[in-house]
Protein backbone atom coordinates (compact mmCIF):
# COMPACT_ATOMS: atom_id res chain seq x y z
CA UNK A 1 0.00 0.00 0.00
CA UNK A 2 1.27 3.55 -0.87
CA UNK A 3 2.50 5.33 2.09
CA UNK A 4 0.51 8.41 1.09
CA UNK A 5 -2.65 7.03 -0.10
CA UNK A 6 -3.62 5.34 3.30
CA UNK A 7 -6.46 6.79 5.58
CA UNK A 8 -5.77 5.83 9.97
CA UNK A 9 -8.46 7.51 12.18
CA UNK A 10 -7.92 8.01 15.76
CA UNK A 11 -11.37 7.46 18.19
CA UNK A 12 -10.45 9.02 21.79
CA UNK A 13 -13.06 9.03 24.25
CA UNK A 14 -13.87 12.84 25.42
CA UNK A 15 -12.61 12.68 28.73
CA UNK A 16 -12.81 9.51 29.25
CA UNK A 17 -12.80 8.86 33.53
CA UNK A 18 -15.36 11.78 33.86
CA UNK A 19 -17.53 10.54 30.98
CA UNK A 20 -18.01 6.97 32.26
CA UNK A 21 -19.25 8.21 35.39
CA UNK A 22 -21.59 10.91 33.87
CA UNK A 23 -23.18 7.52 32.06
CA UNK A 24 -24.51 6.47 34.98
CA UNK A 25 -25.05 9.80 36.97
CA UNK A 26 -26.37 12.05 34.42
CA UNK A 27 -26.73 14.99 37.04
CA UNK A 28 -23.87 15.40 36.58
CA UNK A 29 -23.62 16.79 32.91
CA UNK A 30 -23.01 20.40 32.87
CA UNK A 31 -21.20 20.20 36.12
CA UNK A 32 -17.67 20.39 37.23
CA UNK A 33 -16.66 17.01 37.55
CA UNK A 34 -12.83 15.78 38.38
CA UNK A 35 -11.48 12.45 38.86
CA UNK A 36 -8.80 11.78 41.44
CA UNK A 37 -5.28 9.25 41.28
CA UNK A 38 -4.67 6.95 44.18
CA UNK A 39 -5.02 7.88 47.10
CA UNK A 40 -7.29 10.72 46.39
CA UNK A 41 -4.09 12.43 45.50
CA UNK A 42 -4.40 14.36 42.52
CA UNK A 43 -6.55 15.07 39.08
CA UNK A 44 -6.10 12.46 36.61
CA UNK A 45 -9.58 13.40 34.74
CA UNK A 46 -11.31 16.97 34.29
CA UNK A 47 -14.55 17.72 32.55
CA UNK A 48 -14.49 20.63 30.41
CA UNK A 49 -16.50 22.70 33.16
CA UNK A 50 -13.11 22.35 35.82
CA UNK A 51 -10.37 22.74 32.84
CA UNK A 52 -12.25 26.16 31.77
CA UNK A 53 -11.89 27.10 36.17
CA UNK A 54 -8.09 26.69 35.25
CA UNK A 55 -7.33 22.95 37.08
CA UNK A 56 -3.94 21.44 35.64
CA UNK A 57 -3.72 17.61 34.76
CA UNK A 58 -1.96 16.70 38.15
CA UNK A 59 -2.78 19.15 40.38
CA UNK A 60 -2.91 18.04 44.12
CA UNK A 61 -6.63 18.27 45.32
CA UNK A 62 -5.86 19.71 48.59
CA UNK A 63 -4.17 22.82 46.83
CA UNK A 64 -8.17 22.87 44.69
CA UNK A 65 -10.16 22.43 48.33
CA UNK A 66 -11.05 26.45 48.11
CA UNK A 67 -11.55 26.31 44.40
CA UNK A 68 -13.54 23.42 44.92
CA UNK A 69 -15.77 24.64 47.65
CA UNK A 70 -16.56 28.19 45.33
CA UNK A 71 -17.88 26.42 42.43
CA UNK A 72 -19.05 23.20 43.85
CA UNK A 73 -16.66 20.58 41.76
CA UNK A 74 -17.44 17.18 42.47
CA UNK A 75 -14.49 15.15 42.97
CA UNK A 76 -14.68 11.31 42.28
CA UNK A 77 -11.68 8.36 43.11
CA UNK A 78 -10.85 6.39 40.79
CA UNK A 79 -12.99 3.55 39.85
CA UNK A 80 -10.50 1.15 37.52
CA UNK A 81 -12.78 -1.78 37.28
CA UNK A 82 -15.78 0.43 35.58
CA UNK A 83 -13.06 2.23 33.49
CA UNK A 84 -11.83 -1.12 32.11
CA UNK A 85 -15.34 -2.89 31.26
CA UNK A 86 -16.46 0.59 29.44
CA UNK A 87 -13.21 0.26 28.07
CA UNK A 88 -13.45 -2.93 26.49
CA UNK A 89 -16.78 -1.96 25.37
CA UNK A 90 -15.83 0.60 23.10
CA UNK A 91 -13.21 -0.71 21.73
CA UNK A 92 -15.29 -3.94 20.98
CA UNK A 93 -17.49 -1.75 19.18
CA UNK A 94 -14.61 -0.06 17.40
CA UNK A 95 -13.92 -2.93 16.03
CA UNK A 96 -17.02 -3.32 13.62
CA UNK A 97 -16.12 -0.42 11.91
CA UNK A 98 -12.83 -1.96 10.56
CA UNK A 99 -10.55 -4.87 9.80
CA UNK A 100 -7.45 -3.78 11.63
CA UNK A 101 -7.41 -1.87 14.68
CA UNK A 102 -4.92 -0.33 17.18
CA UNK A 103 -5.72 -0.48 20.84
CA UNK A 104 -3.91 2.67 21.61
CA UNK A 105 -4.54 2.99 25.42
CA UNK A 106 -7.56 2.48 27.96
CA UNK A 107 -9.34 5.61 25.94
CA UNK A 108 -8.01 5.67 22.71
CA UNK A 109 -7.93 3.29 19.51
CA UNK A 110 -6.84 3.89 15.70
CA UNK A 111 -8.15 1.88 12.72
CA UNK A 112 -6.95 1.62 9.42
CA UNK A 113 -9.60 2.99 6.75
CA UNK A 114 -7.98 2.54 3.81
CA UNK A 115 -9.76 1.35 0.98
CA UNK A 116 -13.41 2.70 2.31
CA UNK A 117 -14.68 5.31 0.36
CA UNK A 118 -12.46 8.75 0.87
CA UNK A 119 -16.09 11.17 0.59
CA UNK A 120 -17.53 9.45 2.52
CA UNK A 121 -15.01 8.96 5.74
CA UNK A 122 -16.41 11.82 7.51
CA UNK A 123 -19.75 10.26 7.49
CA UNK A 124 -18.62 7.28 8.67
CA UNK A 125 -16.57 9.14 11.67
CA UNK A 126 -20.49 10.65 12.45
CA UNK A 127 -21.75 6.58 12.23
CA UNK A 128 -18.85 5.68 14.38
CA UNK A 129 -19.51 8.32 16.99
CA UNK A 130 -23.52 8.06 17.01
CA UNK A 131 -23.13 4.04 17.62
CA UNK A 132 -20.80 4.47 20.60
CA UNK A 133 -22.80 7.16 22.46
CA UNK A 134 -25.89 5.11 21.95
CA UNK A 135 -24.66 1.72 22.59
CA UNK A 136 -21.97 2.77 25.69
CA UNK A 137 -23.21 6.68 26.25
CA UNK A 138 -19.69 7.97 26.03
CA UNK A 139 -19.23 10.95 23.70
CA UNK A 140 -16.44 10.27 21.14
CA UNK A 141 -14.38 12.33 18.96
CA UNK A 142 -12.95 11.02 15.36
CA UNK A 143 -9.33 12.58 13.29
CA UNK A 144 -8.64 10.64 10.46
CA UNK A 145 -5.22 11.70 8.24
CA UNK A 146 -3.04 9.96 5.96
CA UNK A 147 -0.71 8.59 8.77
CA UNK A 148 -0.94 8.23 12.72
CA UNK A 149 0.53 11.41 13.50
CA UNK A 150 -2.22 13.31 11.55
CA UNK A 151 -4.88 11.24 12.77
CA UNK A 152 -3.36 12.29 16.49
CA UNK A 153 -3.36 16.29 15.07
CA UNK A 154 -7.26 15.90 13.87
CA UNK A 155 -8.65 14.09 16.68
CA UNK A 156 -6.79 17.20 18.69
CA UNK A 157 -8.59 19.75 16.01
CA UNK A 158 -12.09 17.58 16.58
CA UNK A 159 -11.77 18.08 20.30
CA UNK A 160 -11.07 21.67 20.11
CA UNK A 161 -13.23 23.24 17.38
CA UNK A 162 -17.15 22.59 17.55
CA UNK A 163 -17.53 23.64 14.25
CA UNK A 164 -16.14 20.04 13.30
CA UNK A 165 -19.09 18.44 15.05
CA UNK A 166 -16.31 15.77 16.49
CA UNK A 167 -15.06 14.82 13.42
CA UNK A 168 -12.03 16.19 11.36
CA UNK A 169 -11.16 14.44 8.60
CA UNK A 170 -7.45 16.17 7.34
CA UNK A 171 -7.82 14.52 3.99
CA UNK A 172 -11.11 16.10 3.35
CA UNK A 173 -9.28 19.65 3.77
CA UNK A 174 -7.39 21.48 1.29
CA UNK A 175 -4.15 22.10 1.48
CA UNK A 176 -4.32 25.75 2.13
CA UNK A 177 -6.86 24.94 5.34
CA UNK A 178 -4.23 22.39 6.65
CA UNK A 179 -1.55 24.99 6.38
CA UNK A 180 -4.35 27.36 8.20
CA UNK A 181 -4.95 25.26 10.72
CA UNK A 182 -1.54 23.76 11.54
CA UNK A 183 -0.53 27.36 11.83
CA UNK A 184 -2.79 27.68 14.72
CA UNK A 185 -1.52 24.34 16.75
CA UNK A 186 1.28 24.55 18.69
CA UNK A 187 4.36 22.45 18.33
CA UNK A 188 3.87 20.48 21.92
CA UNK A 189 1.08 19.69 20.37
CA UNK A 190 2.32 16.78 17.83
CA UNK A 191 2.19 13.05 19.32
CA UNK A 192 6.21 12.62 20.19
CA UNK A 193 6.94 16.10 20.64
CA UNK A 194 5.10 16.87 23.97
CA UNK A 195 6.69 18.62 27.13
CA UNK A 196 9.92 17.45 26.69
CA UNK A 197 11.14 18.86 22.93
CA UNK A 198 8.92 21.82 22.46
CA UNK A 199 11.10 24.51 24.14
CA UNK A 200 14.36 22.79 22.09
CA UNK A 201 12.35 23.33 18.97
CA UNK A 202 11.16 26.95 20.16
CA UNK A 203 14.62 27.95 20.51
CA UNK A 204 15.16 27.26 17.24
CA UNK A 205 11.86 29.28 16.07
CA UNK A 206 9.73 26.21 15.34
CA UNK A 207 6.82 27.30 17.17
CA UNK A 208 4.13 25.61 15.24
CA UNK A 209 2.99 22.12 13.26
CA UNK A 210 3.32 24.79 10.47
CA UNK A 211 6.64 25.19 11.02
CA UNK A 212 7.98 21.86 11.98
CA UNK A 213 6.16 20.54 8.75
CA UNK A 214 8.44 23.13 6.59
CA UNK A 215 11.35 22.21 8.46
CA UNK A 216 14.27 19.74 7.17
CA UNK A 217 13.85 15.92 7.96
CA UNK A 218 17.88 15.42 7.72
CA UNK A 219 19.14 19.21 9.47
CA UNK A 220 16.75 18.13 12.71
CA UNK A 221 17.49 14.52 12.40
CA UNK A 222 20.97 15.54 13.08
CA UNK A 223 19.95 18.14 15.62
CA UNK A 224 18.19 15.56 17.52
CA UNK A 225 17.57 12.10 16.11
CA UNK A 226 15.80 10.00 13.90
CA UNK A 227 12.55 9.90 15.70
CA UNK A 228 12.27 13.34 15.49
CA UNK A 229 12.90 12.88 11.19
CA UNK A 230 9.64 10.09 10.99
CA UNK A 231 7.94 12.80 12.94
CA UNK A 232 8.29 15.08 10.46
CA UNK A 233 7.59 12.82 7.99
CA UNK A 234 4.49 11.27 9.31
CA UNK A 235 3.04 15.46 9.62
CA UNK A 236 3.98 15.80 5.78
CA UNK A 237 1.87 12.29 4.86
CA UNK A 238 4.38 9.08 4.74
CA UNK A 239 3.70 6.29 7.21
CA UNK A 240 6.57 5.45 9.58
CA UNK A 241 4.41 4.05 12.18
CA UNK A 242 2.91 1.07 11.36
CA UNK A 243 -0.41 -0.22 13.14
CA UNK A 244 0.09 -2.46 15.64
CA UNK A 245 -2.71 -5.01 15.86
CA UNK A 246 -1.20 -7.08 18.99
CA UNK A 247 0.11 -5.73 21.26
CA UNK A 248 3.86 -6.51 21.81
CA UNK A 249 4.15 -7.80 25.17
CA UNK A 250 5.68 -6.16 28.01
CA UNK A 251 9.12 -5.77 29.17
CA UNK A 252 8.77 -5.00 32.48
CA UNK A 253 5.78 -5.23 35.02
CA UNK A 254 5.21 -3.02 37.60
CA UNK A 255 2.79 -2.99 40.62
CA UNK A 256 2.85 -0.46 43.23
CA UNK A 257 0.51 1.74 45.28
CA UNK A 258 0.64 4.57 47.75
CA UNK A 259 -0.63 3.60 51.35
CA UNK A 260 -4.40 4.98 52.63
CA UNK A 261 -2.42 5.06 55.68
CA UNK A 262 1.81 5.77 56.52
CA UNK A 263 3.16 1.94 57.41
CA UNK A 264 5.86 1.28 59.59
CA UNK A 265 5.53 -2.52 60.63
CA UNK A 266 7.00 -5.06 58.28
CA UNK A 267 4.14 -6.98 58.26
CA UNK A 268 1.86 -4.28 56.47
CA UNK A 269 4.89 -4.25 54.27
CA UNK A 270 4.67 -8.00 53.58
CA UNK A 271 0.97 -7.88 52.94
CA UNK A 272 1.18 -5.19 50.32
CA UNK A 273 4.14 -6.37 48.52
CA UNK A 274 2.66 -9.74 48.28
CA UNK A 275 -0.59 -8.38 46.99
CA UNK A 276 1.65 -6.35 44.50
CA UNK A 277 3.20 -9.12 43.50
CA UNK A 278 0.08 -11.41 42.92
CA UNK A 279 -1.09 -8.49 40.88
CA UNK A 280 2.16 -8.14 38.64
CA UNK A 281 2.02 -12.62 37.93
CA UNK A 282 -1.50 -12.15 36.79
CA UNK A 283 -0.20 -9.70 34.12
CA UNK A 284 2.81 -12.05 33.61
CA UNK A 285 0.50 -14.94 33.00
CA UNK A 286 -2.25 -13.15 31.01
CA UNK A 287 0.71 -12.49 27.92
CA UNK A 288 2.18 -15.53 28.43
CA UNK A 289 5.45 -14.70 29.76
CA UNK A 290 7.95 -15.87 32.47
CA UNK A 291 10.50 -12.93 34.50
CA UNK A 292 13.91 -14.08 35.41
CA UNK A 293 14.27 -10.89 38.19
CA UNK A 294 12.40 -9.14 40.78
CA UNK A 295 12.64 -5.59 42.32
CA UNK A 296 11.36 -4.72 45.49
CA UNK A 297 11.15 -0.75 46.29
CA UNK A 298 9.47 1.40 49.78
CA UNK A 299 10.31 4.84 50.52
CA UNK A 300 8.59 7.16 53.24
CA UNK A 301 7.15 10.39 51.58
CA UNK A 302 9.30 13.16 50.28
CA UNK A 303 7.09 15.73 51.22
CA UNK A 304 6.64 14.69 54.67
CA UNK A 305 9.54 17.27 56.55
CA UNK A 306 8.31 16.57 59.84
CA UNK A 307 9.77 12.90 59.21
CA UNK A 308 13.07 11.46 58.12
CA UNK A 309 12.91 10.37 54.38
CA UNK A 310 14.20 6.85 53.34
CA UNK A 311 14.40 5.04 50.88
CA UNK A 312 15.54 1.60 49.44
CA UNK A 313 15.38 -1.01 46.60
CA UNK A 314 16.88 -4.11 45.54
CA UNK A 315 16.50 -6.59 42.50
CA UNK A 316 16.89 -10.08 42.77
CA UNK A 317 17.54 -12.64 40.29
CA UNK A 318 15.36 -15.43 40.03
CA UNK A 319 17.11 -19.34 39.90
CA UNK A 320 14.78 -19.81 37.31
CA UNK A 321 12.46 -17.87 35.00
CA UNK A 322 8.66 -18.41 36.37
CA UNK A 323 5.14 -17.25 36.33
CA UNK A 324 4.44 -18.86 40.09
CA UNK A 325 2.86 -16.38 42.06
CA UNK A 326 4.72 -18.61 45.35
CA UNK A 327 7.99 -18.53 44.18
CA UNK A 328 7.73 -14.95 42.98
CA UNK A 329 6.69 -13.53 46.47
CA UNK A 330 8.85 -15.65 48.30
CA UNK A 331 11.71 -13.93 46.72
CA UNK A 332 10.09 -10.49 46.72
CA UNK A 333 10.18 -10.61 50.52
CA UNK A 334 13.02 -12.09 50.84
CA UNK A 335 14.02 -8.72 49.24
CA UNK A 336 11.92 -6.44 51.30
CA UNK A 337 13.16 -7.65 54.86
CA UNK A 338 16.95 -6.41 53.89
CA UNK A 339 16.11 -3.07 52.81
CA UNK A 340 12.85 -2.72 55.55
CA UNK A 341 14.36 -0.04 58.39
CA UNK A 342 12.37 0.13 61.64
CA UNK A 343 11.33 4.12 62.87
CA UNK A 344 10.14 5.13 59.48
CA UNK A 345 6.66 5.96 58.39
CA UNK A 346 6.33 4.59 54.89
CA UNK A 347 4.01 5.73 52.20
CA UNK A 348 4.62 3.79 49.06
CA UNK A 349 5.89 0.10 48.19
CA UNK A 350 6.14 -1.35 44.50
CA UNK A 351 7.24 -4.35 42.64
CA UNK A 352 8.83 -4.93 38.91
CA UNK A 353 9.49 -8.46 37.02
CA UNK A 354 11.92 -7.75 34.78
CA UNK A 355 13.90 -9.98 32.02
CA UNK A 356 10.86 -11.22 30.74
CA UNK A 357 10.97 -13.70 28.27
CA UNK A 358 7.86 -15.48 26.33
CA UNK A 359 6.85 -19.04 27.45
CA UNK A 360 8.45 -20.83 24.24
CA UNK A 361 11.79 -19.27 25.00
CA UNK A 362 11.60 -20.42 28.51
CA UNK A 363 15.40 -21.50 29.42
CA UNK A 364 14.91 -25.71 30.19
CA UNK A 365 16.95 -27.92 32.51
CA UNK A 366 19.91 -29.21 31.16
CA UNK A 367 18.39 -32.28 29.59
CA UNK A 368 15.75 -29.68 27.92
CA UNK A 369 12.81 -30.71 29.38
CA UNK A 370 10.33 -29.17 32.25
CA UNK A 371 10.42 -30.20 35.39
CA UNK A 372 7.30 -32.47 37.06
CA UNK A 373 7.27 -29.68 39.47
CA UNK A 374 7.02 -26.90 37.05
CA UNK A 375 3.79 -29.15 35.17
CA UNK A 376 2.01 -28.69 38.70
CA UNK A 377 3.21 -24.97 39.46
CA UNK A 378 1.63 -24.21 35.77
CA UNK A 379 -1.88 -26.00 36.65
CA UNK A 380 -2.40 -24.31 39.93
CA UNK A 381 -1.61 -20.96 38.32
CA UNK A 382 -4.44 -21.54 35.83
CA UNK A 383 -6.66 -22.85 37.95
CA UNK A 384 -5.89 -19.90 40.69
CA UNK A 385 -6.37 -17.97 37.68
CA UNK A 386 -9.73 -19.48 36.40
CA UNK A 387 -11.21 -18.89 39.45
CA UNK A 388 -10.54 -15.43 40.29
CA UNK A 389 -11.54 -14.14 36.98
CA UNK A 390 -14.86 -16.31 37.40
CA UNK A 391 -15.36 -15.88 41.26
CA UNK A 392 -13.80 -12.06 41.67
CA UNK A 393 -9.82 -10.62 42.28
CA UNK A 394 -8.71 -12.60 45.10
CA UNK A 395 -11.07 -15.36 45.84
CA UNK A 396 -7.86 -17.42 45.88
CA UNK A 397 -4.97 -16.03 47.35
CA UNK A 398 -1.90 -16.45 49.60
CA UNK A 399 -2.32 -16.08 52.99
CA UNK A 400 0.58 -13.54 52.92
CA UNK A 401 -1.61 -10.89 51.09
CA UNK A 402 -3.46 -10.29 54.52
CA UNK A 403 -7.25 -9.77 54.79
CA UNK A 404 -7.69 -6.78 56.55
CA UNK A 405 -5.26 -4.64 54.70
CA UNK A 406 -6.15 -1.44 56.36
CA UNK A 407 -3.04 0.16 54.58
CA UNK A 408 -4.89 -0.03 51.12
CA UNK A 409 -5.49 2.89 49.02
CA UNK A 410 -8.07 5.26 50.23
CA UNK A 411 -11.29 5.71 47.59
CA UNK A 412 -12.92 7.83 49.52
CA UNK A 413 -15.93 8.64 47.27
CA UNK A 414 -15.31 6.19 44.35
CA UNK A 415 -18.89 5.29 42.49
CA UNK A 416 -20.25 1.68 42.43
CA UNK A 417 -18.77 -1.01 40.13
CA UNK A 418 -22.40 -0.63 37.83
CA UNK A 419 -21.32 -2.62 35.32
CA UNK A 420 -18.90 -5.74 36.83
CA UNK A 421 -20.30 -6.52 40.29
CA UNK A 422 -24.21 -8.22 40.19
CA UNK A 423 -24.60 -6.25 43.91
CA UNK A 424 -23.82 -2.61 42.22
CA UNK A 425 -26.15 -2.61 39.56
CA UNK A 426 -28.90 0.54 39.22
CA UNK A 427 -31.75 -0.53 40.14
CA UNK A 428 -35.03 0.73 38.32
CA UNK A 429 -37.82 1.62 40.69
CA UNK A 430 -41.09 2.16 38.96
Amino acid sequence: MDKHNRSIALIDVNNFYVSCERVFNPKLEGRPVVVLSNNDGCAVARSNEVKALGVKMGQPWFQLQDLARKHGIIAYSSNYALYADMSNRVMSILGMFSPEQEIYSIDECFLDLTGFKRHSHTGYGQKIRKRIKQWTGLPVCVGIGSTKTLAKLANHIAKKNLEFNGVCDLNSLSPQQQEDWFSKIEVGEIWGVGRRLAPKLHEIGIKTVWDLQTASPSQLRARFSVVMEKIIREINGTSCIELEEINPPKKQIVSSRSFGIPVSDLASLEESVSLYISRAAEKLRRQQSYAGSVHVSIRTSPFNEKEPYYANGMTIALPRQTDDTRLLTKVALWGLRRIYRRGYQYQKAGVMLSELVSRQYRQLDLFGSISAADNQSSKLMSVMDHINARMGRGTIKLASEGFKQPWKMKQGNKSPNYTTNWDELICVMK
